[in-house]
């Protein structure tokens, strides 16, 4: 049902060529063509054939451990050994050292063929990254390799039943114990926290240390689920959610009874230092919504081709994609696609500049929340609206992209929900640090764009933080209005978008209501 994956091969293609050549990282054609056809085989002959499979079986515990859905551990050997793990880690631990970018384009293809399945890659690459940069050396030295090569994964747990979101209300506690360190608490909300396909997980998580309030006190562990003993760390698996869709990704409630741990970076700075995980993790969700939408779009567009109704009674029956109303659907599908491809490969275009370039760097911090929150919203939109396209035939589990609406529900939720994105869009990219803002603003053109560059001048006026929280979402819709009028010329003229200075005016009349400015 799922279409092969030469046509978004080829829209990945046209997309990077596209790019600025200024951000572009440099990436020959040969290169770029034989990974992308390799992953696009992975996608197509390995992990779309277990997307169904995992969402009909499931996962369960058996003996205190997750079992995950047939073919999995065979689908992540596949993975480990193609070196898809460390595509984008740095050479002196394995990896292959290639750009994010290119790293991007191939999770947007595995997601497109089996997302419950990435989220287990998607956690251990980023918890590589992270130890990378704040464990010890010589614990960096021995779990980067293992992470790369697929031996070992990873997870970041933060949640509690009672901390979500509020993190500064966590209760789990560190307790140190010689020169190392216990855990005392329960962690929920973790996907694959427990599961079949390595012999050892490490859970990459925040416990209170300290007597600070808030997130203060809070410092970062690393957690094995395994001694080097070979025993079990005091880690218990407590249950399995019964979710709407992702069931092929065990998302687990963890006890952790006293388990030994090593403290990763700087006591008492956890929270900022997870942020290396967490902006890989939020940047993967804008390639799950890239991937779902894509995926619903090919499905869509081929139907209408070939789905015959309609037309003169007379004559044989037309194909769909030939009614008016069908061919808008499909157009505004495909333009939220591309726009939301060309803003992931932009932002990671970015992320490739490193730090070291502080006004890419402020510019990619603007982009993130965007991507992430109209990633997750775009993918659940254009898959609705794929299974509108199909009609009745699209309700039903003969087609996918039931499926691909469950399993993408859940994008605006997790690794920060579209309200925190907004706030953070809104309170720290452009009231306390708008130096991305400005980079944004001086590149970027249009009346949209200068719209937006006003409403942001007229939020500063306003003195009640309150009224701004209040038009934090739409400010971030709007922001979004201007990101895609900016790239947009990148788009083919038939998927560009339309209307953008009436949804835009629209917007700003949500920010007027929420600021008192209608009044």
């Amino acid at each position: 049902m799922i279409p092969r994956s030469d046509q978004e091969i080829g829209r990945f293609r046209a997309a990077f060529e596209a790019l600025p050549a200024d951000i572009r990282p440099d990436i020959d054609s040969e290169t770029l063509d034989s990974i992308l056809d390799a992953a696009g085989r992975l996608a197509d002959d390995v992990l779309a054939p277990l997307d169904p499979v995992a969402d009909r079986q499931g996962c369960r515990i058996e003996g205190g451990r997750v079992v995950t859905p047939k073919g999995y551990p065979e689908a992540w050997q596949a993975l480990a050994e193609g070196g898809w793990l460390g595509l984008d880690q740095p050479e002196r631990h394995g990896g292959s050292a290639l750009p994010i970018t290119l790293k991007a384009m191939v999770t947007a293809l595995f997601d497109r063929a089996c997302p419950a399945f990435g989220m287990a890659a998607g956690a251990s690459v980023s918890a590589a990254a992270l130890l990378e940069d704040h464990a010890p050396e010589d614990v960096a030295a021995e779990w980067v390799p293992a992470l790369i090569n697929g031996e070992r994964a990873a997870t970041i747990a933060i949640s509690e039943s009672d901390a979500g979101s509020d993190v500064g209300r966590m209760r789990t506690r560190a307790v140190r114990e010689g020169d190392g360190w216990r855990i005392h608490g329960t962690k929920q909300w973790i996907s694959f926290g427990d599961h079949d396909l390595t012999g050892m997980i490490g859970h990459c998580l925040l416990a209170r240390t300290g007597e600070n309030p808030g997130g203060r006190g809070l410092s970062l562990f690393l957690v094995p689920s395994v001694l080097p003993d070979g025993t079990r760390n005091a880690i218990e698996v407590v249950r399995i959610e019964e979710k709407l869709g992702l069931h092929g990704s065990p998302t687990c409630a963890l006890s952790f009874d006293g388990a030994q741990a090593v403290m990763l970076g700087t006591p008492e700075r956890g929270l900022p230092q997870l942020f290396t995980m967490i902006v890989l993790m939020r940047l993967q969700v804008g390639c799950q919504g890239l991937a779902c939408a894509a995926r619903a779009t090919e499905i869509a567009e081929t139907y209408a081709e070939e789905r015959l109704q309609g037309g003169d009674p007379k004559a044989p029956p037309v194909p769909i994609v030939r009614h008016p109303d069908v061919a808008r659907q499909l157009q505004s599908m495909r333009s939220r696609t591309e726009i939301l491809r060309a803003a992931v490969l932009h932002l990671t275009c970015l992320l490739d500049r490193g730090p070291e370039d502080a006004e890419a760097a402020a510019l990619a911090q603007f982009l993130l929340p965007l991507v992430k929150a109209h990633g997750a919203e775009t993918g659940f939109d254009v898959a609705n609206a794929g299974i509108q396209v199909l009609g009745g035939a699209g309700y039903t589990r003969e087609w996918p992209l039931e499926q691909s609406l469950r399993d993408i529900r859940v994008a605006a939720i997790y690794e920060g929900t579209t309200g925190m994105q907004g706030i953070d869009f809104l309170e720290r990219r452009l009231m306390r640090n708008g130096s991305g803002f400005e980079a944004f603003r001086a590149a970027a053109t249009g009346p949209v764009a200068a719209a937006f560059a006003a409403l942001v001048e007229d939020l500063r006026k306003v003195e009640e933080p309150d009224k701004r929280l209040a038009a934090a979402d739409a400010v971030l819709r709007a922001g979004w209005l201007a990101v895609s009028e900016w790239l947009s010329p990148r788009l083919a003229e038939a998927e560009r978008p339309l209307d953008l200075e009436a949804e835009f005016a629209l917007r700003r009349a949500t920010v007027a209501r929420c600021c008192g400015w209608d009044r």
